[in-house]
């Protein structure tokens, strides 16, 4: 852990959530969810399937809307009213699924949001995704389209296409999901990179070696609410509950 982030907790808080609900019809997603996040942390959210581990994030970029409770992103609350467009460019998501354009190039993927939302230059928007894909070591695929590529590929572009927005808070939804062991050190040495240019992160993940190798941070759902909010080392070490000391016996020792 580098010195950022041993002092996180004298950094500002980035996300703070208090008492947050999310309902689907009679189902409770989100149950009263307090969560403060601070600036450079990688934090990463762990729990079984359907603990709200997903439903969590996109709250905090709105793909999905909090029913109760309040949200505030650098300071500044979230809620029907808040601009979408201002809030995604700080807060950027890439989905399990990548959600790239399947007809546009990776390029073009990478180009549309900073024309479109920050009027950029097609030379401006060109400059800067090619930049991105360099970081994310796939410049010379700037040409192929997304179902050229491998799904690791597939990973980076996404990566790349949401950097481009310039977020301070970057989150990923399972971002090792199918991948194989090469492009997983390759995700984590790009969340690293992300941290060390003081971008917060915050991943879902069912990848307990990939969470307790990255996060400084782990926070863990069951049945939409936080159960445990620790530091990594702490965490693995031995959980306060019973239930996250029976989901890391089940997953460590399948």
């Amino acid at each position: 852990m580098n010195a950022e982030h041993a002092m996180a907790g004298d950094a500002p808080v980035v996300v703070a959530a208090r008492a947050l609900c999310r309902n689907r019809g009679e189902n409770l997603l989100l149950d009263a969810v307090d969560l403060d996040i601070r600036k450079g942390e990688k934090v990463a959210v762990l729990g079984p399937s359907g603990a709200g581990k997903s439903t969590l994030i996109r709250c905090f970029n709105r793909t999905e809307a909090h029913d109760s409770g309040t949200l505030s992103i650098n300071g500044e609350e979230i809620d029907s009213t808040t601009d979408l467009v201002k809030l995604r460019g700080m807060v950027g998501l890439v989905f399990q699924n990548y959600h790239l354009f399947p007809h546009l190039s990776v390029l073009d993927n990478c180009t549309l949001a900073p024309r479109l939302v920050r009027n950029m230059s097609p030379g401006q928007a060109r400059a800067l995704a090619l930049g991105f894909l360099e970081q994310v070591g796939i410049r010379e695929q700037a040409q192929r389209y997304p179902a050229q590529l491998s799904g690791g590929q597939q990973q980076r572009a996404a990566i790349a296409r949401a950097l481009c927005m310039q977020p301070q808070i970057m989150m990923f939804d399972e971002p090792t999901a199918a991948l194989d062991p090469e492009a997983i050190h390759g995700v984590m040495a790009i969340i690293d990179d992300l941290c060390d240019a003081g971008i917060t992160t915050i991943f879902v993940t069912h990848e307990m070696g990939f969470a307790r190798r990255l996060a400084d941070r782990i926070v863990f759902m069951d049945r939409g609410r936080v159960l445990e909010n620790a530091p990594a080392t702490s965490f693995f070490g031995g959980p306060r509950s019973a239930r996250a000391r029976m989901f890391l016996e089940r997953q460590l020792c399948p």
